[in-house]
């Protein structure tokens, strides 16, 4: 994808720069939109006109495709005929190089942001961001994947969905037609992010979402009865802080509890917005420790995870159970910072599998240094591959992608935590997200011939506290003759064995289906 530059005082766009940069994330909405490549695969689809997208889907009838690690309440048993689910959070991106970035006030990035929306950028600018990223790099690693939320039928809404389709992911209306039909205009329109790039590579965002106290999409009252349908023969329901962005509280919760009623996998990602919605609403405070509370799969990152979340998860029981969020704060930062140690993310990490009433996996990303999986019953640690990074752009949500493959498929723990590193560095390998996220066959080139960080020092430190309370697992570089020290290493070269013939498969099935 290709930055455009853009002056301050005109809406004339210029030639495209030489890099390609960051991305945010943001929402949208739609109904059951699958691609023509899945009718020929699933001739039992029934489809109908819908006067906001080119094709409503009513009935899917699909075998089922893979077994899934979920455990699933008998009553509520499903046919599981897809795997990944994202929850909102889709947005059109469009990546611009300005003199200099906007000011911090909000008027004046209001006004910079609607001196950009005057007129549309050449179309060689846009990009699906959002859960855009995580849907096309699952799909891409062999997933069958959708996506619910809210798209306009004007030419980005169009522009998305020509994107997922191209892809092979289909779109699920995330209301129902009244909502719609009652929505103001403007509120109606597919949501944009202007990712602004100044000379020195540092990025600023602009949405309609920032300048507004509502969701974007505060008109859509509850998830629609094909919302619950698409939840239902899911495996994994995808969710990340951005979901606030655009859904209230209510319709995100009601769609969760959904997912547990009907035995689908919530994988919940707080991202940087986690730190917002800790200062939020009451309603956002709910939400966020109900997502927190009943989801199988947490993903964060260090910085995040180590102080913010864990502050706001103590403050919002502690408020429940004895009083107010107000005359509690003071005592309970300091309970958060003992029990998170010095800034310790396996500690912060065993502490939300605790208040988790569903939580199996709580997976931190290291940044440069890899990644953890913690379980209640062991600690899994990888290392991040060394390779020439050219944009870390939509890592995080190739990362993601990786991670459910690994739950659904039932890989091994550091097979799977490797697994990911591999997609999310071979994403930072290329410029940008959306439909520049790592392919499969990159990745599986990544791992044909693959090097680790050493930062042994590191592990070695983060790990110490940790060596007698829990099984600890630890990819490794060199060949240890059994457990060095209480930590089981494994070794690369087995990891890699492992994975090889499982992705090569993939590719040749895609290969064949294409």
């Amino acid at each position: 994808m290709n930055h455009q530059s853009v002056a301050f005082k005109n809406t004339h766009f210029p030639s495209p720069p030489h890099h390609h940069h960051h991305h945010h994330c943001n929402p949208i909405h739609s109904r059951l939109l699958f691609p023509s490549a899945l009718f020929s695969l699933h001739p039992n689809i029934t489809v109908t006109k819908s006067p906001h997208s080119s094709f409503t889907c009513r009935v899917l009838h699909t075998p089922l495709l893979h077994t899934s690690n979920t455990t699933k309440p008998a009553a509520a048993a499903a046919v599981k005929t897809v795997d990944v689910a994202t929850l909102g959070n889709l947005c059109v991106d469009i990546v611009l190089n300005v003199p200099k970035l906007p000011p911090p006030s909000p008027d004046a990035r209001k006004a910079f942001m609607e001196q950009l929306s005057s007129s549309p950028p050449d179309k060689r600018y846009w990009e699906a961001g959002g859960n855009c990223n995580m849907a096309i790099a699952a799909a891409r690693l062999g997933l069958k994947c959708i996506t619910i939320g809210h798209v306009g039928n004007e030419i980005y809404g169009k522009f998305l969905l020509d994107v997922l389709r191209d892809e092979g992911i289909g779109l699920v209306e995330m209301s129902e037609e009244t909502d719609v039909l009652d929505a103001p205009g403007s509120s109606y329109e597919t949501l944009l992010c202007w990712v602004l790039v100044d000379p020195s590579q540092k990025h600023g965002f602009c949405s309609r979402a920032d300048f507004s106290k509502e969701p974007a999409f505060s008109w859509i009252n509850t998830p629609s009865e094909e919302v619950k349908r698409a939840i239902k023969r899911s495996r994994v329901l995808f969710c990340n802080g951005y979901d606030f962005d655009e859904l209230s509280p209510n319709v995100m919760i009601s769609a969760v509890e959904y997912a547990v009623e009907v035995g689908t996998s919530v994988f919940f990602d707080p991202g940087p917005r986690g730190k917002s919605l800790l200062s939020g609403t009451m309603e956002e405070q709910e939400a966020l420790r109900h997502f927190l509370r009943m989801s199988d799969v947490l993903l964060t990152a260090d910085e995040i995870i180590n102080m913010s979340v864990l502050h706001s998860l103590m403050e919002i029981r502690y408020a429940c159970n004895y009083g107010s969020l107000d005359s509690s704060r003071k005592c309970l930062g300091f309970m958060a910072e003992s029990l998170t140690g010095i800034a310790d993310p396996i500690l912060a990490g065993k502490e939300l599998l605790k208040e988790g009433n569903r939580a199996k996996w709580v997976v931190v990303k290291m940044g440069p240094n890899g990644s953890i999986l913690i379980t209640k019953s062991s600690i899994t640690c990888a290392p991040a591959f060394k390779v020439k990074i050219m944009d870390t752009v939509g890592c995080g949500d190739s990362f993601v992608a990786a991670i459910a493959f690994g739950f659904i498929h039932n890989i091994p723990l550091v097979t799977t935590l490797a697994f990911a590193n591999a997609v999310g560095a071979a994403t930072a390998m290329g410029c940008g997200a959306g439909r520049n996220v790592a392919t499969l066959k990159k990745v599986v080139e990544l791992i044909e011939t693959p090097d680790l960080n050493g930062n042994d020092k590191f592990w070695n430190e983060l790990l110490s506290h940790h060596l007698k309370s829990q099984e600890v697992t630890l990819l490794s570089k060199m060949v240890f003759n059994g457990n060095n020290g209480r930590v089981n290493h494994v070794t690369l070269q087995n990891v890699v064995s492992e994975l090889l013939p499982k992705l090569k498969s993939n590719q040749l099935e895609g290969t064949l289906s294409s």
